[in-house]
């Protein structure tokens, strides 16, 4: 039945102009996603996943030609992720989980409704192919480095196997607590991990040949990121204050301190070696990146830190003292990894570039970072080679989605794989957005990307949507996004705009890429929601465009942006004619439950009254827009039950309510037949409300 109604929708959706064919939304997701880029500790070789349509698979690259090859033959669009990439020691194999995550209720996302259910399993595969070896039920591997053993989670606690023989996997030990970033000594002969006890966090060091269980410097605060030294004699780690009633979706700009702590395995005991200054920078914000901390050359702890209103990269010496600033400037520190000799850097940012993603490099012990890639493309996830002769990539552009790309010597970048564009895919046709910075409805200034449909007549007035990113720690670029959920976003917007609709992307605040103040800007979210100033400043810089008919603009968005999209038609039915809200949040009180434990049980009732005051529910009486919803019932983000509440109340009052659900879809779609449906569905809708219906107020 689902595919009849697809069929359908595309019918209506997707004609052909007189003047030619037009691009369609199959041609514009066509492109594989590539995600999870890693390299071998040895022999050069690089690996990453590929989704082909909902078909993923793990892919690699060897030197020196870096030729791609697929080493898994997993078909269909089955809903079923492949993460955690993980290279043996020797090169030769790489560790892998295929599915997603248990919900609440120890449900594994089976979105394709197998009647036969699905798991969340680690597996083992050849770099030569041949079928995987099912290593056992869990997630996040952690590889030996003698490479005799894997460790995984399963349920929270920590399992093991052999990579010898294919005895079944154990369980490791018997813990308290949920079991996390599992990291092994040097040797091998020791599994650090984070053990998760709701309110407060321990590191644990299990000794393998022992069969021993130690916490080091156990606290009442948050302990998380542990990393060996090169030696396996100490473990350093991040400590986070304990903050009970620390705010969710709400502004933290500064908070008690946090530190890097040194912890002597043998002993036990941990002393502080660094701890970050009161104000700025107190509150810890992360990079993306396989550890918080990197133990680089020269017994040098490398760590992020947001000291000047920046997220940046530091250095201080494993025996204390001050911090070195490494990445100096007015840009965010993204995207990070270490070389295999520890000696440099390699991280993306947007230095020189605020609405793109370069890639530099720097020196661990300090000097002037050097750009490694420059131009009007965006490129992310670096990694140096094994044999140190290449830096790969993924990147992209305006037109060109993501894809691997590798940079030898002084050589200009290469895709590794550009075959597997299909010929198809209609990047001549594509648009290229302009960067353009407005005022928001307080003043504050914002960068949005602005997508122009081309042709039409002098002096046409088009149709208008502004789009609302998720998150809300996400930044829309001028190209096509390296997240796959935005990756999706930005087709969708390229689409719209083929069709006749003048589009805005928003980055508005509580974003990033624009600094600490305005990512933890006052009072957004929870508690006040005033990135509704945003959605009013996008609304009036497309009304006073002479380009944009201003009785026919409407707004979408999903997760972050399904809230801001439902607080532009329950605030500002006056400029916002219509808009889809996808997996949206409605009451910032339910959501809290989901993200703050026991959320129920304060007594805040004006945090309460305030998070309802800063939700579109709140507003409910002036909602006259109609709105397409649409969400999976397995969200595990956002609860489904805000889709069912706001539903219930518009119909009572009689707004236009178009609903499409998916059973058993978890909230970023693992089905690519559902990101089609989606989009096709809101591009029927917005069409009909917003071009048929011109007159809408």
């Amino acid at each position: 039945m689902r595919r009849s109604l697809v069929a359908a929708l595309l019918a209506v959706a997707l004609p052909c102009a007189a003047q030619g064919k037009q691009i369609t939304l199959e041609e514009l997701l066509s492109a594989p996603f590539p995600d999870g880029l890693v390299a071998a500790p040895t022999g050069g070789v690089v690996a990453w996943t590929f989704d082909e349509g909902g078909s993923r698979n793990v892919w690699i690259a060897r030197p020196p030609d870096y030729k791609a090859s697929k080493i898994t033959s997993y078909r269909g669009d089955d809903g079923q992720e492949i993460t955690d990439l993980t290279f043996t020691p020797d090169g030769n194999a790489i560790a892998y989980v295929r599915g997603g995550s248990a919900n609440a209720h120890g449900e594994i996302p089976n979105p394709a409704l197998d009647i036969a259910g699905e798991t969340q399993a680690v597996w083992l595969v050849q770099l030569t192919g041949g079928a995987p070896r099912r290593i056992g039920d869990g997630r996040a591997p952690a590889i030996s480095p003698s490479g005799d053993r894997i460790a995984f989670e399963k349920s929270g606690q920590i399992w093991g196997a052999s990579l010898r023989d294919t005895m079944p996997a154990t369980q490791l030990m018997h813990t308290r607590g949920r079991a996390r970033e599992l990291r092994w000594s040097p040797k091998g002969d020791k599994l650090a991990f984070v053990s998760a006890r709701e309110d407060h966090n321990f590191i644990g060091v299990y000794d393998a040949a022992a069969k021993t269980l130690e916490y080091l410097s156990p606290s009442v605060d948050w302990d998380s990121s542990p990393m060996w030294s090169p030696d396996g004699a100490r473990v350093a780690f991040i400590r986070t204050p304990t903050t009970s009633r620390r705010p969710s979706f709400g502004a933290i700009r500064e908070e008690s301190p946090w530190s890097i702590v040194i912890a002597d395995v043998a002993t036990g005991a941990g002393h502080e070696i660094w701890k970050a200054k009161e104000g700025v920078g107190s509150a810890f914000r992360d990079i993306v990146a396989d550890g918080q901390l990197m133990w680089a050359k020269g017994d040098r702890i490398i760590f992020p830190w947001e000291r000047d209103g920046w997220t940046h990269l530091y250095a201080v010496s494993a025996s204390g003292g001050e911090a070195t600033l490494l990445t100096p400037g007015n840009f965010e520190v993204e995207h990070v990894s270490i070389a295999p000799d520890r000696a440099t850097l390699l991280y993306s940012s947007n230095q020189g570039d605020i609405d793109r993603r370069h890639i530099w490099r720097v020196n661990a012990a300090g000097g002037r970072p050097v750009a490694v890639t420059t131009g009007t493309g965006i490129e992310w996830s670096p990694v140096q080679t094994s044999d140190g002769k290449a830096v790969v990539m993924l990147r992209s552009d305006a037109k060109l989605p993501a894809r691997p790309a590798l940079i030898a010597g002084s050589a200009a970048p290469r895709d590794i794989a550009p075959e597997l564009i299909p010929a198809s895919f209609p990047a001549g046709a594509l648009v290229t957005p302009q960067q353009v910075i407005f005022p928001s409805g307080d003043g504050m200034l914002l960068h949005g990307q602005l997508f122009l449909p081309s042709g039409g007549a002098k002096g046409e007035r088009h149709p208008a949507v502004v789009f609302f990113h998720g998150g809300s720690r996400r930044q829309m670029l001028l190209g096509w996004h390296y997240m796959y959920y935005y990756n999706n976003s930005y087709a969708m917007n390229q689409f719209l705009a083929s069709r006749g609709f003048v589009v805005l992307a928003v980055n508005y605040r509580s974003g990033i890429g624009y600094g600490l103040n305005f990512r933890e800007a006052l009072d957004y979210g929870a508690t006040g929601g005033s990135e509704y100033n945003d959605v009013q400043g996008a609304g009036l810089f497309l009304r006073a465009r002479t380009d944009v008919d201003s009785s026919r603009i409407g707004a979408w968005g999903g997760s972050y942006g399904g809230y801001l999209t439902a607080l532009a038609l329950a605030r500002s039915s006056d400029i916002f004619s219509a808009g889809v809200d996808m997996h949206g949040v409605h009451d910032w009180n339910l959501e809290w439950e989901t993200f703050v434990p026991g959320w129920r049980i304060l007594k805040d009732q004006e945090a309460r009254r305030t998070a309802f005051l800063s939700s579109p529910m709140a507003y409910e009486s002036t909602w006259r827009s109609p709105v397409l919803l649409i969400q999976g019932d397995d969200d595990r983000n956002v609860a489904f039950s805000q889709t069912v509440q706001l539903a219930e109340d518009l119909r009572k009052q009689g707004v236009d309510v178009e609903q499409l659900i998916f059973p058993d879809e978890v909230h970023d779609f693992l089905l690519h037949r559902n990101w089609l449906a989606a989009y096709t569905a809101s591009f029927d809708f917005l069409t009909r409300k917003l071009v048929h219906n011109s007159a809408a107020h």
